[in-house]
């Protein structure tokens, strides 16, 4: 942690109060580029639909969060944020929510384990009408409370967990109405639970909101994954062999950004759909193992654990560069590497080479997420849907808390339309509407050809 961390760390832990005055100028450019945001804050501020409501948010803290939590915050919400990330916090703004906006911020880029742990602590202590994740870190942790699996709680959350009594457990757990999440990894943990029957309030999953994984996964990911590889290595994408590991709709993206910079794209899947279109889209489709020892930069966007092992590394180039998209910081193994290889040894920043069988390979930003670690994560732009998305799932869990079951749940077609509306909107972009006649004709089944 900082040694010029702020002290008061009931309200806030953040690196450095004085970078606030940059944080509101990056804010505020992001802004620039999200008007449906804008809009919504402009109704929320009018409406209050959050009033009185406590939201603890586990997100990446950036600029384009800022707007989201300053429009939740006009909405009458209680906010405290804690980091979805080591690495991907910006302390500039951090320090603007803080200094600008009075919110309760708890992230530092760079932060350890334990005081990774210790913020998300400090998010459940805020005790929450309403979570929101990037990842299901704080629905976790709350759940593992729930079941008392406290072992497999961090020590700094168990530590404090240790000091409630029965009772104060209970309505930690029970006095959270509902839960938004934002990312594909965490939709798929909070499935698994639903599946478990142990999911204890219901959950919306902005992730699967077409407004968002079809623009902010594909166009998102896609570009932002290249700037921090770009920013970290310097690289010349154009000529270079780049396998992407997983087709879902952030592999897609990559893949076709990658193309875009005159990469030769390889692709690894293990859904045969996925693999087939792919294949159709025109990249050649390979097993990893043949996979590596072809590529010269790899990056995994897959959601899944091991996806590059040993026995992968083993056989690539001298010089191989390896990256990963994908939520945490398990889709390459660094655990095996460090049993197998020398190192790391630091060779620019958010670069380290380990030495393996006489070959170099380097990893990007210990093979967390190199788009917030490296860069700056989303345009702007492709985050406004997404953060609209988040807010317009809070407002729907106040309204219908009552009736959701506990379950994961999608956010209604007509809100993601609304979203999309805007957006066109926004981008001076008109649509045809259905005629009458058209309208009768979609809805019948007696007119023939």
């Amino acid at each position: 942690m900082s040694e010029i961390a702020t002290k008061t760390k009931a309200t806030n832990d953040i690196k450095d109060i004085r970078l606030a005055d940059e944080g509101r100028r990056r804010t505020e450019w992001a802004e620039r580029a999200m008007p449906v945001l804008r809009q919504l804050r402009e109704r929320f501020r009018r409406d209050r639909p959050l009033a009185g409501k406590r939201l603890s948010a586990c997100l990446h803290v950036t600029t384009e969060t800022a707007n989201l939590a300053v429009t939740l915050q006009a909405g009458g919400a209680d906010v405290a944020l804690c980091a979805s990330n080591p690495l991907s916090t910006q302390d500039d703004v951090a320090a603007h929510l803080v200094r600008d906006h009075g919110l309760k911020v708890f992230a530092i880029k760079g932060e350890d384990h334990a005081t990774y742990y210790e913020h998300i602590r400090a998010a459940l202590a805020h005790r929450p009408d309403i979570t929101m994740d990037d990842g299901a870190d704080l629905v976790g942790a709350l759940h593992m409370i729930a079941l008392n699996r406290l072992d497999d709680l961090a020590p700094p959350v168990r530590k404090w967990v240790e000091t409630l009594s029965t009772a104060e457990r209970k309505a930690l757990v029970s006095g959270v109405i509902g839960s938004t999440e934002e990312t594909t990894t965490g939709v798929i943990r909070l499935k698994a639970m639903a599946k478990d029957g142990v999911l204890q309030f219901p959950v919306i999953a902005v992730n699967d909101s077409q407004t968002k994984h079809l623009f902010d996964n594909r166009y998102g990911t896609g570009q932002s994954t290249l700037d921090g590889i770009i920013r970290a290595t310097n690289l010349l994408i154009a000529g270079s062999t780049v396998v992407v590991a997983g087709y879902g709709w952030c592999g897609r993206g990559f893949a076709m950004r990658a193309r875009g910079a005159g990469a030769n794209v390889l692709v690894t899947e293990i859904d045969p759909m996925k693999a087939l279109e792919a294949q159709m889209d025109g990249y050649r489709v390979v097993p990893m193992a043949d996979a590596a020892t072809l590529g010269d930069l790899f990056v995994t966007l897959t959601g899944n654990v091991e996806v590059i092992r040993v026995e992968h590394m083993r056989a690539m180039k001298d010089g191989a560069i390896l990256a990963n998209s994908g939520h945490f910081n398990v889709e390459i193994d660094l655990e095996g590497l460090k049993k197998a290889a020398e190192g790391p040894k630091a060779v620019r920043e958010f670069v380290e080479e380990w030495r393996l069988g006489g070959k170099r390979l380097f990893i990007l930003a210990d093979g967390r997420l190199i788009n917030l670690a490296a860069a700056e994560g989303h345009p702007a732009s492709v985050m406004d849907m997404s953060f609209a998305n988040q807010a317009l799932a809070a407002e729907f869990v106040v309204e219908n808390a009552q009736q959701l079951t506990k379950d994961v749940h999608r956010i209604p077609t007509d809100l993601d339309q609304e979203i999309a509306r805007l957006k066109l909107q926004a981008m001076g972009v008109a649509i045809d509407t259905l005629t009458p006649a058209q309208r009768k004709y979609l809805a019948s089944w007696d007119m023939g050809t």
